[in-house]
């Protein structure tokens, strides 16, 4: 059972970058899949979440809205999240975590879901972006 992340980097202001978040272990047709940022000196944060079921439901936080996209393919195992319109408030490391149906994330009608919930998490990929 793995999650790894990639696609960080460093990026000037403005510029994009697609982090992608594969998945190994997991059935990957039923779960919920969210993507986390911490900042240095700052507590982690829910940035984007994606459910996928009979159909898809996406979540994105405030600060990322109209910016970011989440998007998912299942044949791929992978989630991706395509960042646009950078900003250095941006910067930090990303990580995804999942919880799949049969691990309860049928508990949760709405998105996102807490992240002491989730079950399993990458160990992250390192976005900057300098201004």
């Amino acid at each position: 059972v793995q999650l790894v992340e990639s696609g960080g980097g460093t990026v000037q202001a403005g510029g994009s970058l697609r982090l992608s978040c594969v998945g190994s272990g997991f059935i990957f047709d039923d779960f919920v899949i969210e993507w986390f940022r911490q900042a240095p000196g700052k507590e982690r944060e829910v940035v984007s979440s994606i459910s996928v079921s009979s159909g898809t439901r996406t979540f994105y936080s405030d600060s990322v809205k109209g910016r970011f996209t989440i998007s998912s393919d299942n044949a791929k195992k992978t989630v991706y999240l395509q960042m646009n319109s950078l900003n250095p408030e941006d910067t930090g490391v990303y990580s995804c975590a999942i919880l799949e149906f049969w691990k309860g994330s049928w508990r949760y009608p709405n998105l996102p879901i807490p992240a002491d919930a989730m079950d399993f998490w990458g160990k992250g990929t390192l976005v900057t972006v300098t201004s």
